[in-house]
């Protein structure tokens, strides 16, 4: 902290230290989904999801302007953020690759507006294309949840460039209980 009225240093940021730094800062783990325009499925691991506004249901995620998947992001009506389990670790680093067949093998079905929906996740959120944003060199996008899922599993975690366990023994994400509720598409 700086006392009131003292100047902030203006020494430039170094990269590597900022990245270490915030990866401090726990994320949970998500494969976001869409089509392109031809109908394919796509996806990409995302550690940026947060919620924005529940009245109206609001979610946020940022993508590299430089993803190969920028462009179905961009042109698709709709998105799904996939929160993965504990145990979705190959999901996570699968869909962390560029290139090849991603969703060869794995498990998933559609969901409202023909969006793939990957089986077996800790919670997912369909959402619609609601704003997009420039933020340096990702796009930051705003979607509107209007379907939901919570799956009965623990999230997958991660921080300090790794993934790890919760270990408060809240066995967060562990209620038993699956809940889904689906709203009309827009």
């Amino acid at each position: 902290m700086h006392p009131a009225g003292s100047p902030m240093s203006q020494r430039p940021i170094d990269p590597a230290l900022l990245r270490r730094a915030l990866g401090a800062f726990v994320t949970g783990v998500t494969v976001v989904t869409t089509r392109t325009a031809a109908g394919d499925a796509v996806g990409i691991t995302v550690n940026s999801f947060n919620t924005v506004s529940l009245s109206p249901p609001l979610v946020l995620w940022s993508l590299s302007l430089r993803a190969a998947s920028f462009d179905a992001f961009v042109q698709s009506s709709h998105f799904v953020v996939n929160v993965l389990g504990a145990h979705q670790i190959s999901l996570s680093e699968r869909f962390a690759t560029t290139g090849g067949d991603k969703f060869a093998g794995v498990a998933w079905r559609k969901t409202l507006a023909d969006m793939p929906l990957l089986d077996g996740t800790a919670a997912s959120f369909t959402c619609r294309n609601a704003q997009r944003f420039p933020g340096g060199d990702h796009l930051i996008f705003v979607g509107e949840v209007v379907a939901f899922e919570q799956g009965g599993c623990a999230p997958l975690v991660y921080a300090n460039g790794g993934y790890t366990e919760l270990r408060d023994g809240s066995k967060a994400g562990q209620s038993g209980a699956k809940s889904r509720n689906t709203a009309a598409s827009r």
